[in-house]
């Protein structure tokens, strides 16, 4: 009898470690973390100092940012509701982040689009996106979610 003790107990253990990753995934350094006020505080601000230029301070995009630019190139778009922003998974917006759009998408697709990989730690661009997040309607924020649980 004794062996089915420990089969229990570290059954449990595997059940309470899975719980607490996830919890830390969906609210330390991934997942929305909308609900974190100093996580949104620094993602403002790290946003602020290294997205808003291009896509502007209230995440309003650039102006036709639908249309391409002489050099090919589209302008940066909306990370708020009127964009598509939250139409991708968490995994894409974190890769585009970091890795720049041209890498994520391939193809000789060219990009205005930096990486912040070297600029941004993972939790700093998990804490910008969680910024911007924040900032979708409540519809927008829940298919987002949803798509990057289907994943």
């Amino acid at each position: 009898m004794m062996p089915n003790r420990y089969i229990w107990a570290g059954a449990a253990v595997v059940v309470l470690v899975a719980a607490a990753s996830y919890w830390w995934w969906k609210e330390g350094t991934g997942g929305s973390g909308v609900n974190d006020p100093a996580r949104l505080a620094q993602g403002q601000v790290l946003y602020e100092q290294n997205c808003a230029s291009c896509h502007g301070l209230n995440l309003e995009g650039q102006a036709n940012w639908r249309k391409p630019l002489p050099n090919g190139r589209l302008p940066a778009p909306p990370h708020d509701a009127a964009g598509h922003t939250w139409h991708h998974p968490d995994d894409i917006l974190f890769r585009i982040t970091r890795e720049g759009t041209a890498a994520v998408v391939g193809g000789g697709h060219k990009s205005d689009m930096p990486g912040f990989g070297n600029v941004l730690t993972d939790t700093e661009i998990h804490a910008v996106l969680a910024y911007i997040k924040s900032k979708w309607p409540e519809k927008q924020r829940a298919y987002q979610e949803e798509v990057s649980s289907a994943r």
